[in-house]
């Protein structure tokens, strides 16, 4: 039989874990997803702010508000904050505690807020300035990579647009089409389109995710993609910035149906 002596120590524990605030702030967080408090609750007061909860200029709660709102420790606070800041969507003095930032002043190039601002209420209008920077990159970046694309980076910009069109399911078709736009960036030889690119990724999959959804003809879709892919292969700069113009123009189309 199990010693008394230990049960009973190990009831004491469990009762004396069950009234201790720091043990149920570790067992709060475990709400969290993701690798660690702070950056969970960053995440979701930033997703607050993003969304409109928080106008600019505004005042947030103070740290023992956000840990009694949140059951989370002050010290995890303090570092959520500091994330918000880094990306500007906040300031902070002493004695005053943290505001919102303007907008224009919020990195919208950060991986975080991009995906926060896809699935803010105005996720459309934000959809449509992601479009309006495509077509402003997509069109000159597919003709570099016309020009300058490696058989690897060729392979590789082949195989997404095979992918997108053997795809199963919206998922794998989101994942792939996304794929492909990254692969030609890459494929394009200039080095500031790769990083720039791999930080849009989020805000790409939102994009796709939405436009797709509002095409009725995914095969229509597909060929476009495949003129592309072709043009690219082919090592016809003139065609691959026509074909993408075209791919971008029937997307212009798909997130106007959406408005109606």
């Amino acid at each position: 039989m199990p010693d008394e002596k230990a049960k009973k120590k190990a009831g004491r524990a469990k009762a004396q874990a069950s009234h201790d605030p720091a043990a149920m702030r570790r067992a709060d967080a475990a709400h969290f997803p993701g690798s660690s408090v702070h950056a969970s609750l960053a995440s979701e007061i930033g997703l607050r702010i993003v969304r409109g909860d928080y106008p600019p200029g505004s005042i947030l709660p103070n740290e023992a508000k956000w840990a009694e709102t949140f059951n989370v420790s002050r010290s995890a606070v303090r570092e959520a904050i500091k994330m918000l800041m880094a990306k500007s969507l906040l300031a902070s003095r002493p004695k005053i505690g943290s505001w919102v930032e303007p907008k224009e002043r919020w990195n919208l190039l950060d991986r975080d807020v991009l995906a926060w601002y896809a699935t803010a209420p105005d996720r459309e209008a934000f959809l449509r300035t992601v479009q309006e920077f495509r077509h402003i990159i997509e069109p000159e970046a597919s003709a570099f990579a016309a020009m300058r694309r490696s058989d690897e980076q060729m392979t590789e910009i082949s195989l997404a647009c095979r992918e997108m069109g053997e795809a199963a399911n919206l998922p794998e078709r989101i994942r792939a089409d996304t794929r492909f736009h990254l692969a030609i960036l890459r494929a394009s030889g200039n080095d500031l389109l790769v990083p720039l690119g791999v930080l849009i990724e989020s805000a790409l999959d939102h994009l796709f995710v939405f436009t797709t959804r509002q095409v009725g003809d995914q095969r229509r879709a597909q060929k476009l993609h495949e003129a592309i892919e072709k043009s690219i292969r082919l090592q016809r700069p003139a065609a691959a910035r026509n074909a993408v113009h075209k791919l971008l123009a029937d997307t212009d189309e798909g997130i106007g149906r959406g408005r109606r």
